[in-house]
Parts: structure tokens; sequence; C-alpha cells
């Protein structure tokens, strides 16, 4: 389900690089900036880069279990859908030399991110089915807390922007109990 939300943006963001700069190969990816031994990420090499940073749950849409009928009558309780924020860094990993490129690439990227912050099923049909929506927030990180999340990433940094992406709904639809269902003992007798 991450997978899923995080290239579909990925997968946004590229349709609009190609449709306004008419590109032929990919421009984003869905990577880390560098690799667990410390060496540069090669696929992230000149593109921008979508990068996971954290996941929380977020308390706040509590919704209650869900119920359906089962076969035999009984009513079927469903587990609660779990939704999360995805805190996501996009940055234009882009050498020196094309320092001006990773400027154009992630202000291109921000001001889509800016004219389109929500996705759904209906202004984004390849949004997958069991995504209900995506919420695209820009954060903004104080000096201290961004060195300290460059740190973490294991990078140098480069221009780059936070997002938190809200309402990842991951519902498992597992039953997790089943209640029998309580007639009107009344409407035996009259028959």
């Amino acid at each position: 389900m991450i997978n899923a939300a995080i290239s579909h943006l990925a997968n946004q963001l590229n349709q609009q690089f190609k449709n306004n700069f008419q590109l032929v190969e990919d421009i984003v990816v869905v990577s880390n900036l560098v690799e667990s031994d410390g060496s540069p990420a090669i696929n992230a090499n000149n593109k921008l880069a979508l990068t996971l940073v954290n996941i929380e749950k977020d308390s706040m849409p509590y919704r209650p279990n869900q119920t359906s009928r089962g076969r035999d009558d009984r009513q079927l309780v469903h587990s609660s859908p779990l939704y999360l924020n995805l805190y996501l860094m996009m940055s234009a990993n882009f050498g020196s030399g094309n320092y001006k490129e990773a400027l154009k690439t992630i202000s291109q990227a921000i001001g889509f991110f800016q004219q389109q912050a929500v996705f759904d099923q209906q202004n984004s049909p390849g949004l997958d089915p069991r995504i209900e929506k995506l919420i695209l927030d820009m954060e903004n990180l104080k000096i201290p807390d961004l060195n300290n999340l460059w740190s973490l990433i294991g990078g140098r940094y480069m221009p780059s922007a936070f997002y938190k992406v809200r309402m990842i709904t991951v519902d498992a639809g597992a039953i997790i109990g089943q209640v029998p269902v309580i007639t009107d003992p009344r409407n035996d007798l009259i028959r």
C-alpha cells in the first residue's frame, strides 16, 4: 500500500514533466539517496528522488469497526481501517554542474503539488483502489531539523522539499468477530 501511494505520486510527477518538457524518460524515481554501504544510489543520480523518511499512525480520523451481514444472518465485525501519515522527502539529486536543473526540477514539482494537493479516484484514475485519497501538505523544517534529517539519510544537502502525505487507508478487511442477530420473538408467533 505504501509503495502504491508513493509510486502513484512519482508517476503523476513524471507525467507532468513529460507533458511540460517533452521528456522521454522518467525523471522522478522512488529511491533512497544513499545505499546502506554509504555509496550514492545510482538510480537516483540526476533524478528527482522521492524518499520515505517516516510513517506515523494518524489517530484523528477514527472510524468505528464496520459490520456486514454474513451468510448465516450473523453480523460480521470488520477491523477498523488504519490511517497513516507518510513523510516524504523530495530531493533534486543533480550534480554541481546541473544545479540550475535541480532548481528548475524541484520548482516544477512543488508547483505541481501546490496545484494538485489531493489525489483520489475521481481526479487520479490510476490510484490503487485500496487507497481512498492522498492529501499532500508541504511541511516546514527548521534548519537544525533539516540538518538532522539529512544526517539520518546519510547524504549532503541538496534542493529538497518535505511533505506530509495524509489519509493513506490500510484496510485489510479482516473479520474480527461475529455477533448473532437478535430478532423479535413475536414475529415467529404471528406466523
